[in-house]
């Protein structure tokens, strides 16, 4: 146990890399609209299905595929944003609640009349790479990938919601809507494109995701679940709390996997989970309070 003990730390720690990415745009959402989007992981597996489609039918690169899907989910993003959740936002958390997760229904059950129950995969060679290896300890490339993209993703958004102007409205228009609202910020449209963000980062995370585990029509809501653990463990609407709370979500998987074994690996992380929210019930790196 001793002797894989450092894989596994090499391993939750890069691994957590692809939850934080993963949970980024439930996070955002959160942020913005105060709103846990229950769609979030069937958002994100239709976004994988998308790249997996346009790239074995039509470019053949997964890169290609991968801007094309968010060219198509940032109007589906406007879509629904602008004709179903902006109609109940202002009718307090329940109404939206409710239609993301009619939303969720509904996506996975296209997804299956589409492609099927079978398991899927985005064929990329990094995925049978190795960055580093060594006699105890090898490092993947698809993990280190995935790691790398988390981390430039988080910067990049703190970026432009900290030091643009169209990041300065989007906080004004979270953090007092009637007051935006008097100064001239369009707040329904600032939604609007918290959504689309939301989306765009749905797609990157994706085709990682596509590209590293087999998916399937209804794996949205595996992958919502571990989204909802990042964020709630590392700060519900902090950007830098989501990359904290995926590494510690992988570590707590990896490293228990390695002491108990691998059939309790998810047990093991939500067990975490529930020690954070016992401790610091708002999360590692957020003064926001869940509602």
């Amino acid at each position: 146990m001793l002797e894989t003990l450092p894989q596994a730390l090499v391993t939750g720690v890069l691994l957590g890399g692809l939850y934080a990415i993963i949970g980024i745009g439930m996070s955002l959402i959160f942020g913005i609209m105060k709103l846990t989007n229950i769609a979030h992981g069937d958002i994100m597996i239709l976004s994988t299905f998308l790249t997996m489609f346009i790239t074995q039918n039509l470019t053949g690169n997964p890169i290609i595929g991968l801007l094309l899907t968010i060219v198509i989910m940032m109007f589906f993003a406007v879509g629904i944003q602008k004709f179903l959740i902006n109609k109940v936002i202002t009718k307090g958390a329940e109404p939206a609640l409710l239609v993301t997760f009619g939303l969720s229904i509904i996506i996975s059950n296209a997804l299956f009349l589409a492609f099927g129950a079978n398991t899927q995969t985005i064929q990329s060679p990094l995925v049978s790479m190795n960055l580093i290896r060594t006699e105890n300890v090898s490092v993947s490339m698809m993990y280190m990938v995935s790691f790398l993209v988390a981390v430039a993703v988080i910067v990049v958004l703190t970026l432009v919601m900290n030091k643009t102007s169209f990041g300065r409205a989007i906080r004004a228009a979270s953090s007092d809507t009637v007051m935006s609202e008097l100064l001239g910020v369009n707040t329904k449209r600032m939604y609007v494109f918290a959504m689309m963000l939301t989306v765009v980062t749905a797609s990157i995370a994706g085709m990682l995701v596509g590209m590293t585990f087999p998916f399937y029509p209804t794996t949205g809501t595996q992958y919502l679940i571990i989204a909802f653990g990042v964020v709630v463990i590392g700060g519900m609407g902090s950007l830098p709390g989501t990359l904290v709370g995926g590494i510690i979500l992988g570590l707590a998987q990896l490293v228990g996997a390695n002491f108990i074994g691998p059939t309790y690996q998810q047990l093991i992380g939500f067990i975490v989970l529930l020690v954070i929210l016992a401790i610091r019930p708002q999360g590692l790196l957020s003064k926001a309070v869940r509602k």
